[in-house]
């Protein structure tokens, strides 16, 4: 850490940061949809990598597909799924935001935190409706 003395003419210089320190800030609802929109970025490329091994196994024959289906099908894999679902949802609106903001609009502070908190909570909404959808086609519901 770069350190520089805060008055040339004091007799004992104290010494401060040139940084700031990051456990001095709280969190932010913008900085936090940020990380998080380059977090399901990664989440959604290790998603991609899991589509091509299910249609691997589906091209393979019906052993190694239903050797993947299981795993799938199993508790951790539906939380895995969730997961995706809502990072593909996340990333999406996020997206989406980011285009709104492309042309313009939506710079005022009221306006960030309320498309901000609507990422989230059509996130949420999405991700149950395609849930719940796919569960009701499955015959799980």
């Amino acid at each position: 850490m770069d350190i520089e003395p805060t008055a040339p003419a004091a007799k004992t210089p104290r010494l401060r940061p040139l940084s700031p320190n990051i456990h001095n800030y709280r969190p932010q609802l913008t900085s936090v949809l940020s990380i998080a929109n380059r977090i399901t970025g990664v989440v959604l490329s290790v998603g991609a990598v899991g589509l091509v091994i299910w249609l691997s196994a589906a091209a393979a024959g019906p052993e190694p597909y239903v050797t993947v289906q299981q795993a799938i099908g199993s508790w951790i894999g539906r939380l895995v799924m969730l997961g995706f679902t809502f990072a593909f949802f996340l990333h999406l609106c996020g997206g989406i935001r980011h285009l709104v903001w492309d042309t313009v609009h939506g710079f005022e502070l009221r306006s960030i935190y309320i498309s901000g908190w609507s990422v989230v909570a059509a996130s949420v909404v999405l991700t149950a409706a395609a849930w719940a959808a796919g569960l009701s086609i499955g015959g799980w519901l």
